[in-house]
């Protein structure tokens, strides 16, 4: 508002004096300043104050005195004796006119008919009328404002223009709103002085007098305003008013700037109301216009960012008195202020180059280096977030302050990182070759000063590491993954061009950072010092990683494992997400070469455990097995002496400080090692590692007695007589947690086999399964081996016959060649069987590498039995995938029909069980175990079950595995396909088995089936002969019964099948010499079965009166 240049504001001296009401201040003012606060002091003398107290009535007299020497009181005396009641009905009965009228100005009742124009008729009436022609005007303009939608306009008026009586107006103006505040809310008020000429000063004279509306005017004006206050008139005009409120109440204007950001309007107030404050403590690190500016476009809020964003863009289209180019002014005025001095863009020779101390050189000073941190920040938020475009006077003093030399310390550090990323944001800056030579010159002097840097600035993060990391991506362009390291640099999301980047590419790899410099620096870059999850910025680990990844050290031959080993020898937990990375990174360098034309170029191993189970998970990959040059693989004795299990354990109780490590391994060991990860083993592993457990080792006294591990050791040989001892011994030992029984292993399991003699207390037997169970969470596979030979046989311990991993991977089933007496010890047999299970699952894993391993021979085998066979077509590799698995069946089958032949009851079980019809026994708890294994490996592969039925087993075990292994109802599936085969055994196993499932499982697919075995027996009996229809159908009629208690709806076909069994039975018997009565010869039989043993009228006649049996049976 330009045309309220010449006229007095309200100082902020005045202004604080009327919000504090301080009388002594007030007096202090000039007659100028006085003037424009008289219509609120006589007010003030004139009203019945709410106030009563002596200091007021002080200070009433003090204003009174202040007033006593004015001459303009008393006009304004006069416009307050008005009556101000009447004069509101009329001013509403107007508004009430001009509504009914469209708002024209034809007819009012405040003003007649005027014969002069206004500023004469307001000079020459008296106090009412002025009032009265003051209320129309501002009511008119009201009134034309609420009409006008939005749309600013200017309304011409002599009465707000006229210079000689602007004051004698401000006061009516001042007057009118104090005391008709319903008919004049002063928000509006102040809306509608925007409108006219002068409006800014009126308007500030009016807060003035009314000191506590100022916040109250400020967020209406603001409220009321433009997104961007630039584009427009009315814009312009309400930010510079807003102005000038803040220069008259400075203490508020950064409350104000936060109702703008607030609202998101006016964002040219914003920057004008920055520009303007004046902090009372200069801070010489940031300016304010930094702070605030970085604030609204580094901020969390996207409105708000989107929003002045659009205000810079919009900006630049105007002339330069704007207030955004006011902004960049200052700007670039700060950035100039902290600039080295004599920096220029003279690019000096190397001999200029020695010389620090040389004036185009010169170092940025020590405390300007967080201010010029935050300005380059800054300005890539303008450029890339804003679209700011910089001018060359700007662009060419961010070049200068970017390839500035800061003093090595940790701002240092960072200003050199935000420089160089900025100049990979922004490679437009550097325009010329001078200017590209300049920037050349302070890259090598970064990578000269890198080591200095990070050694005197105290910091594990420097800027080194970023430039080997950029330069490692330009060589494997990748381009995406220098964006995103700029990006996470700089703090902010910009929009880079991967082919803006292409002029930087040629410098880095062709100038600076040759490949082979890259790796060569690499490995001369100190470990990071107790790398963890903790240390943020880009590290060397980063660095090596891509340069792993790139296979950069393998093409020029480098080795890294000495920097690697190192690096893991310095690493503590949290542990840094890039380690485990890293290491995959290594192995893959080690085992995939570099190219095909160079299959030797491989890295060197390293040990570590994870970096052991990843190797040999890799290593054992099919790709690799085909390879001309077979990687080294770890022997299997080193692999058997890392504790693998117990390093997992240590690793899930430090998930929190191991990060992925834990998921990573558990992966390597179910992929590589699955008999370590049996279900039953975490299940059992709660137990040991559970709340209760923890809380009984609680309430374990520190001073408690501690046995040796000779002392357990000689309770064991003094079996039986040592018994309370052991039962002692061992019950401490299940206080202790599983890694403190590792020393307790050995004497534990070589006295196994003492606990099969005699007399031996079931719970020393039970406690020590427990104490097993707890050694098997930490180190298995070694128990495991240890366990297996001290239950050999006593003339396996005698010739000192001892088992390694190798040997029972190979051939599990050396686990059920044990002791006899295990079979009939359920603690010790559960242990054998959770062994056994784990074997046949390694055993798996060790042909399945082994096949791989040897992937070549086969390859070999197939080359030579093609040689000289034209046209012949190659022998199909999955034979020996074949081969395996077939000898996988075997074991598996083998193992079952082993520990089914376990279930049958000895002749002394047999004979005891006659006498005693107890079911708490050692053999039928040895039973139950075996079902609950069987029933596992029937579920984990039902061909298992498939092989087993169709190889048979005894008939008297069909009950028990029908009733204790739950899965085996799978049968059902195959039954019909065994029924098909050709050797009546089978037949006839599986009539037998079909009748315990069907009185097991009586379901609709069980009744299918049992439809089908009827049919198939009805129809062998017309085809088999007498001597097979015998051996049939003798074990197989009394499967019928079975049938038809299941489901009674078979009862007709089974009385079918009986009929046409005792029919053929009758047409043989007709074709004898002599009639035979069935009932006599089965009496006969029955007394003694040798009369007529081997004749064939037994066959027909047994048969016979079985059928006559059954039949009464049914009925």
């Amino acid at each position: 508002m330009a045309d309220s240049t010449g006229l007095q504001f309200v100082s902020p001296y005045a202004f604080e004096a009327m919000q504090k009401v301080d009388v002594v201040r007030l007096a202090a003012l000039s007659d100028p300043e006085l003037r424009l606060l008289l219509p609120c002091l006589v007010r003030m003398a004139l009203c019945a104050p709410a106030d009563q107290s002596q200091s007021w009535a002080q200070d009433k007299k003090l204003i009174l005195r202040l007033l006593s020497g004015v001459e303009a009181v008393n006009s304004i005396v006069a416009l307050l004796s008005v009556d101000f009641h009447a004069l509101e009905q009329d001013a509403r009965k107007e508004q009430q006119l001009r509504h009914k009228a469209g708002g024209s100005n034809g007819e009012s009742i405040l003003v007649s008919q005027l014969q002069h124009g206004l500023t004469l008729e307001f000079e020459h009436s008296d106090p009412l009328r002025r009032l009265r022609l003051t209320l129309s005007e501002l009511l008119a303009i009201m009134n034309k404002v609420a009409d006008s939608n939005g749309e600013f306009f200017l309304k011409s008026s002599e009465l707000f223009e006229s210079p000689v009586y602007l004051e004698e107006v401000a006061d009516v103006l001042c007057i009118l709103q104090a005391e008709l505040p319903s008919l004049l809310p002063i928000v509006d008020v102040a809306e509608a002085l925007l409108h006219v000429r002068n409006g800014d000063w009126f308007l500030c004279l009016l807060v003035a007098n009314v000191p506590d509306s100022f916040n109250e005017v400020c967020r209406g004006l603001i409220k009321n305003g433009e997104r961007q206050d630039e584009e427009s008139v009315g814009g312009r005009r309400r930010t510079e008013a807003l102005r000038q409120l803040c220069q008259m109440n400075p203490s508020q204007a950064l409350n104000i700037r936060a109702m703008v950001v607030e609202e998101c309007h006016l964002p040219g107030l914003g920057v004008a109301l920055t520009l303007d404050y004046k902090p009372d403590a200069a801070d010489e690190a940031v300016s304010p216009l930094v702070s605030y500016v970085s604030g609204l476009l580094l901020g969390t809020n996207s409105k708000v960012r989107t929003w002045f964003s659009m205000f810079i863009r919009n900006g630049q289209q105007r002339e330069s008195s704007s207030v955004l180019w006011q902004m960049r002014r200052q700007l670039l005025l700060e950035l100039v202020a902290i600039l080295p001095r004599s920096r220029s863009t003279h690019v000096p020779n190397d001999g200029d180059m020695e010389e620090e101390g040389s004036s185009g050189y010169s170092g940025l000073r020590e405390e300007h280096v967080v201010k010029a941190s935050a300005l380059l920040r800054l300005y890539c938020a303008l450029m890339g977030i804003a679209g700011l475009r910089p001018t060359d006077e700007e662009a060419e003093q961010l070049l200068q302050l970017m390839t500035s030399r800061p003093p090595a310390t940790p701002a240092g550090v960072r200003f050199v990182s935000l420089s160089f990323c900025k100049l990979l944001a922004f490679p437009t800056l550097v325009s010329t070759p001078e200017q590209e030579q300049l920037m050349v010159m302070w890259l090598s002097w970064m990578i000269k000063e890198e080591e200095y840097f990070e050694s005197a600035a105290g910091v594990s993060a420097s800027f080194g590491e970023m430039l080997l990391l950029v330069a490692m991506y330009f060589h494997s362009n990748q381009l995406s993954s220098i964006i995103e390291l700029v990006c996470s640099t700089l703090g902010m999301k910009i929009a880079i061009k991967p082919s803006s980047l292409s002029k930087m590419k040629t410098i880095f790899t062709q100038e600076i950072f040759t490949e082979q410099v890259v790796t060569a620096h690499a490995v001369r870059v100190a470990v990071t010092n107790n790398l963890s999850a903790n240390i943020a910025g880009f590290l060397p680990i980063h660095c090596i990683y891509q340069l792993l990844r790139s296979r950069a050290f393998t093409k020029h031959k480098v080795s890294i494992k000495d920097w690697i080993y190192r690096q893991l020898c310095e690493t503590t937990t949290p542990i840094h997400t890039q380690l485990i990375p890293l290491i995959d990174a290594y192995i893959n360098s080690i085992l995939t070469p570099a190219s095909k034309a160079n299959p030797e170029a491989t890295n060197q191993p390293i040990t570590e455990c994870y970096f052991c189970l990843s190797f040999f998970s890799i290593a054992s990959t099919k790709q690799l097995a085909l390879m001309q040059r077979k990687p080294k693989s770890y022997s299997a004795a080193l692999m058997d002496q890392i504790p693998i299990k117990y390093l997992v354990t240590q690793a899930q109780g430090l998930q929190q400080e191991l990060g992925g490590l834990h998921s990573a391994l558990l992966r390597l060991l179910a992929t590589n090692y699955p008999h370590l990860c049996l279900v039953e083993d975490w299940v059992c592993e709660e137990e040991v590692t559970g709340t209760l457990p923890l809380l009984r080792r609680m309430m374990l006294p520190s001073n408690t007695c501690r046995y040796t591990q000779s002392q357990l050791h000689q309770a064991f040989q003094k079996l039986p007589s040592s018994s309370p001892r052991l039962m002692r011994i061992l019950e401490h030992l299940t206080l202790l947690s599983p890694g403190d029984l590792i020393p307790y292993a050995e004497a534990l399991t070589a006295s196994m086999a003492l606990l099969l003699e005699p007399a031996v207390p079931r719970r020393i037997l039970q406690t020590l399964n427990k104490l097993w169970m707890g050694l098997n969470t930490v180190m298995p596979r070694r128990l495991w081996v240890m366990t297996v030979n001290a239950l050999q046989p006593s003339a396996k311990l005698l010739r000192q016959q001892k088992y390694t991993q190798n040997d029972l991977m190979v051939d599990p089933l050396i686990v059920l060649r044990c002791d006899q007496r295990v079979y009939r010890c359920p603690p010790l047999m559960d242990i054998v069987l959770h062994m056994l299970n784990g074997y046949l699952l390694a055993s798996k894993a060790y042909l399945q590498c082994h096949l791989k391993e040897t992937a070549d021979f086969d390859r070999q085998s197939q080359t030579v039995s093609n040689l000289g066979v034209p046209g012949q077509p190659e022998t199909p590799e999955v034979t020996r995938e074949e081969l395996k698995n077939a000898l996988l069946a075997a074991q598996d089958s083998a193992a079952v029909q082993i520990l089914l032949e376990v279930c049958l009851p000895t002749s002394e079980e047999q004979q005891l069980g006659a006498t005693t019809e107890s079911l708490l026994s050692d053999l039928r708890e040895v039973q139950c175990l075996i079902c609950c294994l069987l029933h596992q490996m029937f579920i984990a592969d039902p061909n298992i079950a498939k092989l087993v039925h169709f190889q048979g087993y005894p008939q008297a075990l069909l009950p028990l595995t029908v009733a204790g292994i739950p899965s085996i109802h799978i049968c059902l599936d195959f039954i019909p396909e065994l029924l098909a085969q050709p050797q009546l055994e089978k037949q006839i196993f599986a009539i037998q088995l079909l009748s315990y499932l069907c009185t097991q499982y009586a379901l609709p697919k069980s009744l299918s089936v049992a439809r089908l075995a009827i049919s198939v027996m009805g129809t062998l009996l017309t085809v088999l002969t007498r001597p097979k229809r015998f051996s049939f159908f003798m074990p197989t009629l009394p499967c019928l019964v079975a049938f038809c208690q299941a489901f009674p709806p078979l009862y007709d076909d089974v009385a079918a099948l009986l009929v046409q069994v005792g029919q053929v039975c009758a047409s043989d018997v007709a074709t004898k010499a002599r009639d035979i009565d069935p009932l006599i010869a089965r009496e006969t039989f029955l007394s003694d079965p040798k009369l007529l043993n081997g004749s064939v009228y037994f066959e027909i006649t047994t048969m016979f009166s079985l059928l006559i049996f059954f039949l009464k049976k049914l009925l």
